[in-house]
């Protein structure tokens, strides 16, 4: 464990996530306070191997203090990381804001480099995405306008490294009618209170939204259509995600009735690596769903992989990206895996660990390298795709990024807006953030609860929320 001793009750989780950057397969421990002093949380610690104690932090700027510390770890270690010192989530928003403000891209790339020490290939990333969510929001009316987000919280089974909120639909299939009638309530409350808005974008996520049945989808998205005013809704995306759902009715409802983006997501084209994540689908099911989805007219299809999979070297990952080359989809999203604590996917491998299976640490035996990132980008292009938005996790293996790539005019248009935080987002149903965004870029979100029962029960609660961050 490394153990780090701030004297100034500041800039904490910074400090952690930049030491956790440098130290993945560790524990990163920080305390507030002179050492000796904190007797109760040192009694606690164990198998301390490594103490850092960082003064003067009160009278510190963040921005300065990153940067020392990123050059004490980077002797220390010999290493240098892709994203230099930046611990946030949203590269491109630094980016973004300072070609707002008319800075050249010499000066953008300047100040990333000189700054957070972003390394010359993530900063040429950044500055081609900037450019590009610039150009593809051009249009968006982020002062009258919204997006509008469902969440069915429901899955086949749930994957074990999922960190959304999702059930097992086998148990919950007697109250999914019950919670469409929930979302109606929802529905109704935004058909009323944004009469005159512009609706941009709508986004049925999850879990896996087709897990509904194809009377169901239709009673949801009519519901929506009979509501609100599509007239101006530029992007209409339902993340069908598992192939193990879909079926050709439910893509004939969908098409129907005007979806026009749906996801048929693999993760990886390596049947062991499915088994072992809980996806309870083959390599040949999700082949099949793509070119039934193909047949039935969607010419908008996004798929999901994800790199640093236990167990999964560049060999499985070349051999997914060869495999999703024959298929061709329209948009390309590349993870890097973030495995959580709490994820089941953390304590299989765990246990592994325990009884010898896993001769690595955990996070070591979870590797996503510079290596595996360039055979994605490189099938993205063989493709004809481009980078087009990009965020970051806590704990995201190998220090890197989650990218979607697109053929020109199939960007999704939700994607950036919800990772840029440029535009207000209502979002209904269990589980979801409501994010409110204002003219001079404050942003106030609220939240419904992730309990599918609570949710039910406390419906008019949930409404009163949005009610009073919007009034």
């Amino acid at each position: 464990m490394k153990v780090v001793y701030l004297d100034f009750d500041k800039y904490q989780y910074d400090v952690h996530s930049l030491f956790k950057a440098f130290y993945p397969d560790e524990e990163v421990m920080v305390l507030v306070g002179k050492r000796g002093e904190l007797q109760e949380k040192e009694a606690k610690i164990k198998d301390t191997d490594e103490i850092f104690t960082i003064n003067n932090i009160e009278t510190i700027e963040k921005n300065d203090l990153k940067k020392q510390i990123y050059t004490v770890l980077s002797e220390k270690t010999g290493k240098q990381l892709p994203w230099g010192n930046l611990t946030g989530i949203r590269p491109t928003r630094i980016a973004m804001n300072l070609l707002e403000e008319g800075k050249s891209d010499v000066e953008v790339t300047d100040y990333m480099k000189n700054t957070y020490f972003v390394s010359d290939e993530k900063l040429d990333l950044c500055l081609e995405i900037a450019h590009r969510e610039q150009e593809i929001l051009k249009d968006i009316d982020y002062e009258n306008g919204y997006s509008l987000y469902i969440g069915i919280p429901f899955c086949p089974t749930t994957c074990l490294y999922c960190s959304f909120t999702s059930y097992p639909i086998g148990a919950f299939k007697n109250l999914v009618d019950e919670y469409l009638c929930c979302l109606e309530k929802e529905i109704d409350y935004v058909a009323e209170n944004f009469k005159g808005k512009t609706l941009d974008t709508v986004y049925i996520g999850g879990g896996t939204p087709t897990t509904l049945e194809p009377a169901q989808l239709e009673r949801l998205i009519g519901y929506l259509k009979d509501k609100l005013d599509f007239s101006h809704v530029k992007e209409f995306t339902v993340e069908s995600g598992r192939p193990d759902s879909i079926t050709r009715d439910k893509l004939k409802v969908m098409k129907k009735l005007g979806v026009d983006r749906i996801s048929v997501n693999p993760q990886t084209m390596n049947d062991e690596t499915l088994k072992l994540i809980g996806r309870r689908h083959d390599v040949k099911q999700l082949i099949d769903a793509f070119n039934m989805a193909r047949e039935e007219g969607f010419d908008n299809i996004n798929m999901d992989i994800i790199l640093g999979l236990p167990g999964e070297t560049s060999v499985e990952v070349s051999h997914t990206i060869d495999e999703i080359i024959r298929l061709g989809p329209d948009d390309l999203t590349v993870h890097s895996l973030a495995i959580k604590r709490g994820s089941r996917l953390y304590e299989v491998l765990h246990e592994k660990e325990i009884k010898g299976e896993l001769k690595v640490p955990i996070l070591s035996s979870i590797n996503n390298t510079a290596s595996m990132m360039e055979i994605a980008a490189s099938g993205a292009r063989k493709m004809g795709l481009t980078p087009y938005y990009l965020y970051r996790q806590k704990n995201i293996s190998g220090n890197f990024e989650n990218t979607g790539y697109a053929r020109k005019g199939k960007a999704g248009i939700y994607n950036i807006l919800i990772n840029e935080e440029v535009q207000s987002i209502v979002a209904l149903g269990a589980g979801t953030v409501t994010k409110r965004v204002y003219g001079n870029g404050r942003i106030e979100r609220c939240d419904n609860v992730k309990d599918v029962k609570l949710y039910m029960e406390g419906i008019e609660e949930m409404i009163e929320r949005k009610k009073e961050l919007f009034k």
